[in-house]
């Protein structure tokens, strides 16, 4: 078994500015509708809980460690429980590359603090 780790840090201002400008185009392009729907609640907890989320797909991507083409933004999906706590959810050309370096599990975890919103994935892999 090995570990691989990836961590990623967003700008809420940013991601609350690309929202501004851009609208759902925007969020249709880089979120599912679990995750915006996720997210709900006044424009600066909506921001900062996109920022974590783009983060956590950021962090994603470095656990994947893709070659050649990078998996689209809405095949990493953080899936919110109602309890709280996320999970990292793969589909398409991003759950093909977690098999190709036989990924069994990932973990995330966000946070967000001022301007600033992070994540850190960790995935097992299998021998």
């Amino acid at each position: 078994m090995s570990l691989r780790v990836g961590a990623d840090i967003a700008r809420v201002d940013d991601v609350c500015a690309s929202v501004a400008r851009f609208g759902d185009r925007y969020l249709e392009r880089l979120f599912t509708p679990h995750e915006i729907a996720s997210s709900g609640g006044p424009s600066s907890v909506v921001a900062s809980s996109l920022a974590a989320r783009f983060a956590a797909k950021e962090a994603t991507i470095k656990v994947l460690r893709p070659a050649d083409v990078t998996p689209a933004w809405k095949t990493i999906e953080v899936r919110k429980h109602p309890s709280g706590w996320c999970e990292i959810h793969l589909s398409g050309e991003a759950a093909e590359l977690a098999a190709a370096a036989q990924i069994t599990e990932l973990a995330v975890s966000l946070t967000h603090e001022g301007d600033i919103a992070a994540a850190v994935v960790l995935a097992q892999c299998g021998d």
